[in-house]
């Protein structure tokens, strides 16, 4: 088995499956990959089942209905934790996180000692494309909000590539992570920050979806505004 693992959450992501799955082992031979589906009416689960009966690096997690973004990340992490990996990385599948910023990714953790990396659209500006003007305000925004409310001194809370230590990924209680969406992704990077976890961004460019939809909505977005204070007051 190898030491490192993808975990990938999917809905409906037929489009993009198979050419994420090859661009990842080309790019990370020695990394094993997760897909966490939720029964995805276009058949992406089934795909994937298909293809590992001749891929021992493809594994898939499947659950029995769309029970969000969150959940899928815990149920992936919990997965991998069980099995002993190393490190893992977590990503969509929409190839908006490109596979070829994974190598600097490990590289970045074993270096520098890290606990987290964080793949970060605004360490260094604001690296985005193909996003209206209303919604890279909205997420500039949000983490902006993240920051001057929780003190944690990341400029990317809410994004969602990033590659966890395993041995410091165990230090949080994964069963008290509640969130979805963005605020899943704020919230473990605050229970990460709150352990003592050595935290780095690296700065990538971020490409909207190729293909399929965005699974934003208000309730996420209403779901992190109110997450940053109960953060904040979190018993220790």
């Amino acid at each position: 088995m190898n030491k490192i693992i993808a975990v990938v959450p999917t809905y409906n992501e037929i489009d993009n499956i198979g050419k994420l799955i090859d661009e990842l082992f080309k790019t990370v031979p020695e990394m094993d990959i997760l897909i966490v589906d939720d029964s995805s009416p276009d058949g992406t689960g089934k795909y994937v089942a298909e293809r590992a009966k001749t891929e021992p690096r493809l594994n898939l997690l499947s659950r029995p209905s769309k029970s969000g973004l969150g959940t899928a990340y815990r149920d992936g992490f919990s997965w991998a934790l069980k099995r002993d990996y190393e490190y893992i990385v977590q990503m969509d599948a929409d190839f908006s996180h490109n596979p070829e910023d994974i190598p600097r990714f490990l590289e970045e953790i074993n270096g520098c000692g890290c606990d987290l990396v964080i793949g970060s659209r605004y360490v260094t500006g604001v690296n985005v494309v193909n996003w209206p003007l209303s919604r890279l305000f909205l997420s500039y925004g949000a983490n902006l909000y993240t920051r001057i409310i929780t003190g944690m001194p990341i400029k990317d809370s809410t994004g969602g590539f990033k590659c966890f230590k395993a041995e410091a990924l165990k230090k949080i209680d994964l069963s008290k992570v509640k969130s979805n969406g963005y605020g899943f992704q704020i919230e473990m990077n605050y229970r990460m920050w709150k352990s003592g976890a050595k935290i780095k961004e690296l700065p990538i460019i971020f490409i909207d979806r190729r293909s399929g939809y965005s699974k934003m909505n208000k309730k996420i977005i209403y779901e992190a505004i109110f997450l940053v204070w109960k953060l904040k007051f979190l018993p220790k």
